[in-house]
């Protein structure tokens, strides 16, 4: 794994008290992860392991930075790069994750670290720098308001979660269990990822690579959790990767074969993700990252999930506008179209080579 590149900042907040802002070293994780752990406003995507994952799965620079304030975490913010002749040169908190942006105990420390990082951008020469904010921070820059996330407490009884459910979701997820599906847990990836590879090629989307599901596993244990749905023959229909933080499930990646339609095996999955959720004793189902106006949106407000926008925040260095790379942009419709045309080996083999790109 490649070194971070050094770089720190200094704000001065008392004659003799300051905040330091510097690259990640190595011993750095434990303290990183505690801090995350005790901050509200972090998520399972500040974790220190996305480092690993980023680096090792993808190839992308890392530019972890971290606040410090007499030698006390105060803050943090993960960053990666990414050059790319298709997509361009940029930083971003983070690549490959719905959440970013600073975490930091205080306004003075989180403004510390998002100067430290608007600097390093300049430092690398990148045309923007991207933090994934699920609040308003800089509110003078530009923004991306085509997401959304849906989050919702759960009740702490299972019948209380189904009645919640609004009665034609309902509805759906009582036809998969009249169907006879059931959920499993699994230990590998392997079912899963021929799920997803299948679900992304019917949507014209290249898939991430297969490694980059187990190395999930690897990197964060118990917290990285695959559900598999079944029928009644044993046979895979749907999946979900999920991760945990806290109190909190989210669930991540899916996947489905063409017959999890019928069976209502995607409604049946994440009913059966929070039916697990709410005998583990969690408070919170996030739903995740949708775009505004796609079948995923309409979905998630069928449950009874009302959308929060989420605060894509931008600074352009010598970029005009911001850059939208996702397949609502026109310009990809041939793209898609070519792409579920591909023979799903030759797929999964190219895939990876182009959304790695993309974060």
């Amino acid at each position: 794994m490649r070194a971070a590149t050094a770089h720190s900042v200094d704000i001065a907040l008392a004659p003799t008290q300051a905040v330091n802002v510097r690259a990640f070293a190595a011993g750095d994780a434990p303290r990183w992860d505690r801090f995350v752990e005790g901050s509200a406003a972090a998520t399972f995507f500040h974790r220190a392991a996305w480092r690993d994952v980023i680096e090792n799965v993808f190839h992308h620079r890392c530019h972890y930075l971290i606040a410090e304030r007499g030698g006390v975490v105060c803050g943090v913010l993960p960053l990666a790069e990414i050059r790319s002749r298709l997509f361009g040169h940029s930083l971003g908190s983070l690549p490959f994750c719905v959440y970013g942006g600073a975490v930091a105990a205080d306004p003075a420390s989180e403004r510390a670290l998002i100067d430290g990082a608007v600097a390093l951008g300049h430092t690398l020469g990148v045309e923007h720098l991207e933090l994934r904010n699920r609040r308003e921070v800089c509110t003078d820059w530009p923004r991306q308001d085509l997401y959304v996330t849906f989050r919702k407490t759960l009740h702490g009884d299972v019948d209380a979660n189904m009645k919640s459910i609004p009665r034609k979701q309902r509805a759906m997820v009582r036809k998969g269990i009249a169907h006879g599906l059931r959920s499993e847990i699994d230990s590998g990836t392997e079912r899963f990822f021929a799920l997803y590879a299948d679900n992304v090629h019917r949507h014209g989307t290249p898939p991430l690579p297969k490694a980059h599901f187990a190395r999930l596993k690897q990197a964060f244990g118990d917290a990285c959790e695959v559900l598999t749905v079944v029928d009644p023959q044993g046979r895979p229909v749907s999946g979900v990767l999920s991760f945990y933080f806290r109190d909190e499930v989210l669930p991540y990646y899916a996947g489905d074969t063409e017959r999890a339609r019928d069976l209502a095996a995607n409604d049946f999955k994440y009913w059966e993700l929070m039916r697990r959720a709410c005998e583990r004793g969690l408070r919170v189902f996030d739903y995740g990252r949708s775009k505004r106006g796609t079948g995923s949106f309409d979905f998630k407000k069928n449950w009874g999930f009302e959308p929060a926008p989420l605060s894509y925040e931008f600074r352009l260095y010598t970029r005009r506008d911001v850059p939208q790379n996702n397949p609502l942009n026109p310009k990809y419709r041939a793209f898609i179209a070519l792409w579920r045309r591909l023979p799903l080996p030759m797929a999964n083999l190219l895939g990876p080579l182009i959304v790695r790109n993309l974060g």
